[in-house]
Formats: C-alpha cells, sequence, structure tokens
C-alpha cells in the first residue's frame, strides 16, 4: 500500500502512466480494425455483442499476462534455432535472425493468420456472389459468432504479447501497467461501435482496413525474423492513408449534394 501511495504522489509515475496509455491506445489500433470488420461479418444484432465480448476478453487476457510478466518476459529467450547460415548485410551483419523465441513463433503464427484472413477477405470483396449478396440483404452474417469471437482471440493473444512487452520496457511498476491497460481498452470500447459502423458504411474504407492488416501481418512476420520496421512508420503510412480515404469520402459526398442540388 506504501508504495501505491507512493505512486499515486509521483510526477514521474503519471507522465509514464499517460506515456503508457497512449502507447497501448496506438498498439491497439491494429486489434480493433480487425475486431471492427470481423464484428461486421456476423448478423447486425450480434455485431455489438461480438465487439464488447472480444474487446472484454482482450481486457482479461491482458491483465492475466501482466500477473504472469515474469513468464512474458521469458518469452524472449530463444527456444530453437534453423541450422542454416543467414545471409550478411553490407556491414556484415546477419539480414535476419534465425534464433526463434515463443514470442517470435507467436508473431509469426499471428502475422501468417492475419495475411491469410485479409487476403481472404480482399478475395471475398473483390470477387461476392449471388448468394452472399442475398444473404447481406436478408440481414445474415456469413461467419459464426463463435468463430468470430475464437479469431478474435486469437489475435488478443498475439496483440496482447507485444503490448505487454512493450510496457515491460517503459515502466517497472505493475499497478500503472495495469491501469494503463484499464484505460487503452477502456477506450478501444468506446471507439469499436463507431469505428465498426463506419467501416460498414464506406466500402472503400473496408478495403483499406484490409490493406492495413495485410501490412500489419506483414510486420509481424518481418518481426519475428528479426527485422525490426519501426511501427512509427507503419502508423505513418496508415494515418496518411486514412486521410487521404477520408478526402476522397468528403470528395464524394460533396459531388453527391451538387447532384441533388
Amino acid at each position: 500500500m506504501d508504495s501505491l501511495a507512493t505512486l499515486i504522489v509521483s510526477p514521474e509515475a503519471w507522465l509514464a502512466l499517460l506515456t503508457l496509455i497512449v502507447m497501448e491506445v496506438v498498439l491497439g489500433v491494429d486489434n480493433l480494425v480487425f475486431v471492427s470488420i470481423l464484428s461486421n461479418k456476423l448478423p447486425e444484432a450480434s455485431r455489438g455483442k461480438a465487439r464488447r465480448l472480444g474487446i472484454g476478453l482482450a481486457l482479461v487476457l491482458r491483465l492475466v499476462l501482466l500477473s504472469g510478466i515474469a513468464f512474458i518476459v521469458g518469452l524472449t529467450r530463444p527456444v530453437f534455432e534453423l541450422p542454416f547460415d543467414a545471409p550478411l548485410n553490407a556491414e556484415g551483419h546477419p539480414v535476419v535472425d534465425l534464433a526463434f523465441s515463443w514470442r517470435d513463433l507467436i508473431l509469426l503464427a499471428g502475422g501468417l493468420f492475419l495475411v491469410w484472413k485479409a487476403t481472404t477477405e480482399i478475395h471475398h470483396s473483390v470477387d461476392t456472389t449471388p448468394t452472399d449478396d442475398l444473404l447481406d440483404k436478408k440481414g445474415k452474417g456469413s461467419l459464426g459468432f463463435t468463430a468470430a469471437i475464437v479469431q478474435i482471440l486469437a489475435l488478443d493473444i498475439v496483440f496482447s504479447i507485444d503490448s505487454i512487452l512493450t510496457a515491460v520496457g517503459m515502466t517497472e511498476h505493475l499497478p500503472i501497467m495495469m491501469a494503463a491497460v484499464i484505460v487503452a481498452v477502456g477506450l478501444m470500447l468506446v471507439a469499436a461501435g463507431p469505428l465498426a459502423r463506419f467501416i460498414h458504411d464506406n466500402p472503400t474504407v473496408v478495403m483499406l482496413a484490409l490493406g492495413f492488416l495485410l501490412m500489419i501481418g506483414a510486420t509481424l512476420i518481418a518481426d519475428a525474423f528479426g527485422v525490426h520496421v519501426p511501427k512509427g512508420y507503419i502508423y505513418a503510412a496508415m494515418a496518411f492513408s486514412g486521410l487521404v480515404e477520408g478526402l476522397n469520402i468528403a470528395a464524394r459526398k460533396a459531388k453527391t449534394r451538387t447532384k441533388r442540388g
């Protein structure tokens, strides 16, 4: 209790909390986009429940992982190495890291899953069938509720481990980590509904979001092989693409108003 009271009155602790909340929110964008796209595949009556359950499970999972923080940190230790010589760059350093930890394997599996899922959804969006259209008109979904939750939970594990390792690198105080995770996931829960509706109402945004998932999946795969792409580059590209798409949406609405006028 004395330690908690000390943290409450410490400016450094509050600064660490604010910084960590921002980082957790930024890292949560990937998860939020995936949850929004997947929940929109469900019948309309089940979408809100799926989003709340999926994000709620993410919160529980992250708090559980935080309670076993020593185990999570241990996931970064190599468990095996491929018996090959990695190619060297111009400076004589290996281009990729062929020593894999459990964290690397989880990131690899998550990246492959994201690439597969995004590619499948892009194919479905581009090559729709009359049966799919009929189902959409009747308000039915093309994905079962349990299947959606399982897929959300699978990605929750990947994103949660990445989130927890980031938190461990920024502060050593467990209460600050837990508070940041609770606030960040709470903000995700508030933003999930509006984001899902916006994606649903703008078909071009769906394709853009799927492109984001492809990029994130490729980044996770690269990270698993020791090729670390700065996340600032990824989020800057996503923000720029989102800005361009926002301008396109505004231009289409202006053109529609002009035709009606």
